[in-house]
C-alpha cells in the first residue's frame, strides 16, 4: 500500500459542492491581472477604488483609480461613484483587510463589488504601472508573483 496522502487526508468535497464553492469565491474577488486587462481595454462602468489613506495614495496608486479611503465610503460613495457601476476595491496587499472592509461598505450601499486579491503590493510586484508624484512608473516583475513579461500565465 502506498503512502497516505496528506492532501486528501480530509476527502475532497463532492464535485457539485466544490463547483459551488469555487464559483462563490470568484463572485467575491478578482485578481490583479484581470483588473489590469479590464482597465487596459476600457471596460465600461468599472470603477477601481483605492481604499488606503492619503499618504499611501501619494506613495503610488493604480492609473485611473478613485481614491476613497475605507472610513469615508459610507459618507462619500454615493456622490463619488455613480450608481449602476461595478466596483473593484483594493488596499495594500494580501495581509490587509482594508479592501475587504471597503467592498463590504460598497455592498451595503447596493453596488456590485469585488475585492482585488493581492492589492497594491501585487500590482507593483507584477510590474504594472503606478502613478506617483513624479508620474507613471513601473518596477521590474517579481518572478515569485508573476511570470516574466515574455511568458504568459495563460490561466
Amino acid at each position: 500500500m502506498g503512502a497516505m496522502s496528506r492532501v486528501f487526508a480530509v476527502p475532497a468535497a463532492d464535485p457539485a459542492t466544490a463547483a459551488a464553492h469555487f464559483l462563490a469565491r470568484l463572485r467575491f474577488a478578482t485578481d490583479v491581472a484581470d483588473v489590469h486587462a479590464d482597465l487596459t481595454v476600457g471596460v465600461p462602468d468599472l470603477v477601481v477604488v483605492d481604499s488606503r489613506g492619503d499618504a499611501a495614495w501619494a506613495q503610488g496608486h493604480l492609473p485611473g483609480a478613485l481614491h476613497l479611503p475605507t472610513a469615508e465610503i459610507a459618507a462619500r460613495a454615493t456622490t463619488a461613484v455613480s450608481t449602476g457601476v461595478r466596483v473593484v476595491t483594493y488596499c495594500w496587499g494580501p495581509g490587509c483587510d482594508g479592501a475587504t472592509r471597503a467592498a463590504l461598505e460598497f455592498a451595503r450601499l447596493g453596488y456590485p463589488v469585488k475585492e482585488m486579491r493581492g492589492g497594491y503590493e501585487y500590482w507593483v510586484r507584477e510590474g504594472l504601472p503606478v502613478v506617483t508624484a513624479t508620474g507613471l512608473s513601473q518596477r521590474p516583475v517579481d518572478e515569485l508573483t508573476a511570470p516574466r513579461p515574455a511568458v504568459g500565465c495563460d490561466c
